[in-house]
């Protein structure tokens, strides 16, 4: 499994098969944001510093303008009458929303890779 693989399954970026996150269901909203303090495999404790997970909104932000972008390019190309720009807005913000819970997880699990390296010797248990 390369890095891309496994930020996308959420796995530990040192092991690759220890999961992140405690729940798989990114939409189980009372444990969205619950995560492990270390792999449950290598034992590789996530936040590396206090506010490590900070940077992470720079991935979502990412997401969020490319989802932005994408939203208005299908807007333009497949709406040829011009939908009223309230509803374009309140579909928008409804997208957000509902695709939340999974981005906040990925940038998070995409944080961690860049900065892990990679290292199958240290998966031990």
């Amino acid at each position: 499994m390369n890095k891309v693989e496994a930020a996308v399954q959420m796995k530990c970026p040192r092991c690759h098969e220890g999961e992140i996150f405690e729940t798989k269901n990114p939409y189980n909203l009372g444990k969205m944001t619950a995560m492990y303090k270390h792999c449950p495999k290598c034992g590789l404790r996530y936040e590396r510093e206090s506010g490590f997970f900070y940077g992470a909104m720079y991935v979502s932000y990412i997401f969020n303008i490319g989802l932005f972008v994408i939203a208005t390019v299908a807007y333009y190309l497949f709406f040829e009458e011009r939908v009223y720009w309230l509803w374009y807005i309140l579909g928008y913000v409804a997208l957000t929303f509902l695709l939340f819970p999974l981005l906040y997880r990925l940038s998070r699990s995409i944080w961690l890779q860049v900065f892990i390296d990679y290292d199958p010797d240290k998966a031990t248990s």
